[in-house]
């Protein structure tokens, strides 16, 4: 117990008396009759990026999915265990979720990694591998040319969010449902300095400020 993170016991602490009290109920309902989210959101693992904070969501309202760079690998039914897949499949089949929100961020370390070619940080190099989802987004916008160090990164960033929205499709279970229109995909990012949000338009693949959209 004393090795646990002071932050962390103070934190829950603070929860525990100012938070628990006015949601202890819907705990107790979450408990008893299980969970029933309307939207999956599927985000990147960075730390200034949590769907929860950034949507202001209660609890049972996400259901989330976070690895590096919010990215969703292709379908791939080859009895290996994959993570990103099985929370994928559990949230559509199980919990019918209708909406599935990529959320894409700026300032993501992972597609610095990938627009770097960093050295692999262990001989596994798994960060390498799980960005090389990214290859194809790569190809299409081209080399840097004239762009800024800080305009090329922006724009694999949201097209981070553009692949993951396309390999969602690959999935038999999400393009069923979607072509039934049972379930709907966005995309949006989230920029870190401003706590500014824009969503994607599937038409256009712009992305739109949520201050823009609301006045729209």
């Amino acid at each position: 117990m004393t090795d646990f993170p002071k932050n962390l016991i103070d934190g829950y602490r603070s929860f525990a008396a100012n938070r628990l009290p006015a949601e202890q109920s819907r705990y107790r309902e979450l408990s008893e009759y299980g969970q029933s989210p309307e939207v999956l959101v599927i985000g990147c693992c960075d730390s200034r990026v949590s769907p929860e904070v950034i949507f202001d969501a209660g609890p049972g309202e996400l259901f989330v999915i976070r690895n590096v760079a919010n990215l969703v690998p292709p379908y791939t039914p080859d009895g290996n265990a994959r993570a990103v897949s099985a929370a994928l499949e559990f949230a559509v089949q199980v919990l019918k979720v209708k909406h599935i929100v990529v959320l894409g961020h700026a300032q993501c370390g992972g597609i610095r990694a990938f627009a770097e070619e960093a050295e692999p940080l262990s001989p596994g190099d798994f960060i390498g591998k799980w960005m090389e989802l990214m290859e194809p987004e790569a190809k299409e916008i081209g080399p840097r040319g004239d762009m800024s160090k800080q305009q090329f990164l922006a724009k694999l960033e949201r097209a981070a969010v553009k692949r993951s929205l396309e390999n969602l499709m690959t999935f038999p279970c999400v393009q069923i449902l979607v072509e039934r229109g049972k379930l709907e995909l966005h995309g949006a990012f989230f920029g870190v300095a401003q706590g500014s949000l824009s969503v994607r338009d599937p038409v256009t693949g712009e992305f739109h400020d949520v201050g823009e959209v609301v006045k729209a």
